[in-house]
């Protein structure tokens, strides 16, 4: 039909419209999808996207020759939407796209996967000889082999063996350990640790202040302070850290005096390591993760292997859901074991020590590498400790 201009207008103020001329509302909408482009093995994909308003969006996945359905929401006022995608089977590649039902098909999103790596070392102590050694040669030496290796993995974790104040004075007993505040920003910068436990026999060496102190520090750092607080509920708290999309929750224990150490309800400190307090800090800590670490400060000094209080500790650890069990404390290295997958290494040793009498000295960084099943590989990087340094050995 040709409408003459005068035409046009009378065919307007009558109401009547060509269709042409007002297209729906969502067609003039694009539709689009975001979402990571690398998740961790088995990892939910946190996908969003945009459309038109209140708009029905199909998500699809590609399984061999077909898109499958993956969820269908609805966008909101604005033509947002949000979805988490779980896959039902782990894949090295995803490709992804949203679908709506006039048509409009997004481009698809590629989303690669692969085992996130956590690395985990043993007792590293900031004052004492390492203290002194760091006066001359610098508040970074330590890490200068290995901070690296720790960067490079997606998280990194080890056992804070000291205090970190200014304030404070030494309690009563025969070792006490304090390292500054400058010494610990350096280590977080050079190392790019992402959890620290703090469950263990030296963060109390200068009371309860410089305890707070160490905690309050580490967190000012950007790194997770487990197992130790102004109270046992949030000593007790487990502390969750996220990469590539996997919820990796820690939870730590102290099972070496003194008993003054240990928080109570009104008290700051450490978590005790017991049966029931394992088994409730685990399983509160896997309804929060994917993945579930519990450290332990236990066993005997210099023993080479685990003793029977170790391996009940980490077989009520297991059975509550933890995936992977890291110890210290022993100042030695002692035996790595895995069970299916899931792993308990009993002490991963001294790392950055006054080590010198034997077997102090062997040490080495524990490589897990972790998916939303548990653990799938490990390895240990043996390395050696030379004035308080750790140095990977083999050229790695």
């Amino acid at each position: 039909m040709n409408l003459g201009a005068t035409g046009l207008a009378a065919v307007i103020s009558a109401g009547i419209v060509p269709a042409a001329a007002a297209p729906p509302a969502a067609a003039q909408e694009p539709l689009v999808l975001h979402g990571p482009r690398l998740v961790a093995t088995g990892a939910a994909i946190e996908l969003r996207g945009r459309s038109g308003p209140r708009e029905r969006v199909r998500l699809e996945v590609r399984v061999g020759s077909r898109w499958a359905r993956v969820a269908a929401p609805v966008t909101d006022r604005r033509g947002r939407l949000s979805e988490r995608f779980v896959p039902r089977r782990a894949r090295g590649r995803y490709l992804l796209r949203a679908r709506t039902a006039d048509g409009r098909v997004s481009r698809r999103l590629r989303v690669r996967s692969r085992d996130l790596v956590l690395a985990a070392v043993g007792d590293v102590n900031l004052g004492d000889g390492p203290a002194l050694v760091m006066q001359q040669r610098g508040l970074a030496f330590p890490w200068t082999g290995v901070g690296p290796v720790l960067r490079r993995a997606d998280i990194a974790f080890g056992n804070l063996e000291c205090a970190v104040s200014a304030r404070g004075a030494p309690v009563p007993k025969l070792y006490n350990f304090r390292g500054s505040p400058a010494a610990l920003r350096v280590m977080a910068r050079r190392t790019g640790f992402d959890a620290l436990n703090l469950a263990n026999n030296h963060v109390g060496d200068y009371g309860s202040t410089a305890l707070l102190d160490t905690v309050r520090l580490v967190r000012r750092a950007g790194i997770v302070a487990v197992g130790a607080g102004g109270s046992i509920a949030s000593a007790a708290r487990p502390r969750v850290v996220r990469r590539l999309g996997l919820r990796v929750a820690f939870v730590g224990f102290s099972d070496i005096l003194p008993a003054f150490f240990y928080a109570g309800p009104r008290r700051a400190g450490t978590q005790q390591a017991t049966v029931p307090a394992i088994r409730a800090g685990v399983r509160r800590a896997r309804r929060r993760a994917d993945v579930v670490v519990a450290t332990f400060h236990w066993g005997v000094e210099r023993s080479p292997v685990e003793n029977e209080r170790q391996r009940a500790f980490a077989a009520a650890a297991l059975g509550a859901g933890a995936d992977a069990v890291i110890g210290a404390h022993p100042h030695v290295l002692q035996p790595v074991r895995r069970h299916g997958r899931r792993v308990v290494a009993y002490s991963l040793g001294n790392f950055v020590f006054s080590a010198g009498s034997p077997g102090t000295t062997a040490t080495g960084i524990l490589r897990l590498r972790l998916s939303a099943r548990g653990v799938e590989g490990s390895r240990l990087l043996p390395a050696h400790i030379e004035n308080t340094r750790p140095r990977l050995l083999g050229g790695r």
